[in-house]
């Protein structure tokens, strides 16, 4: 299978780091985190394999919503969540400049309050005074990643 860098940026890092390209799979149909655990659901036992347990990697402000999405459609299965290891403050750069990852980190936090109820993750806590770190936020103009 060809992995085109810019689009499978993981799998080349796997690749570089010593995993053989054969045992890689690669789910690039999905728009949306519960799309990329259903179609990897399907992936996975189209390939007749039945992990016990995962480590997912993503994107750092993405890990709690990724665990919380991944529980809710594959609650059996052992799980990891990891991301690249970096300050915030090295976060932003030329493709995603600082205010729109506050943008992003914005409605990711509004997606764990708001998507349990819509059957998309499970339920996960939320600190009040992150909550309303949260809504300063908004209320400072960071709602461009805001569900409507």
């Amino acid at each position: 299978m060809y992995l085109d860098e810019g689009i499978h940026k993981f799998a080349a890092v796997a690749i570089k780091m010593g995993v053989p390209e054969k045992d890689i799979l690669v789910e690039n149909m999905s728009t949306n985190t519960g799309e990329n655990i259903l179609f990897t659901q399907q992936l996975l036992a189209a390939k007749g394999i039945n992990p016990a347990s995962f480590i997912v990697v993503q994107k750092p402000y993405m890990e709690r919503r990724s665990y919380a999405t991944f529980k809710k459609h594959w609650p059996d299965k052992v799980l990891m969540v990891t991301s690249p290891q970096i300050l915030f403050e090295d976060y932003p750069n030329e493709e995603i400049p600082l205010e729109r990852v506050i943008n992003i980190m914005a409605g990711d936090l509004q997606r764990i309050k708001e998507y349990p109820a819509k059957g998309f993750q499970v339920y996960q806590g939320i600190p009040e005074d992150v909550w309303d770190a949260y809504n300063q936020l908004v209320a400072a103009g960071f709602d461009k990643h805001l569900m409507k």
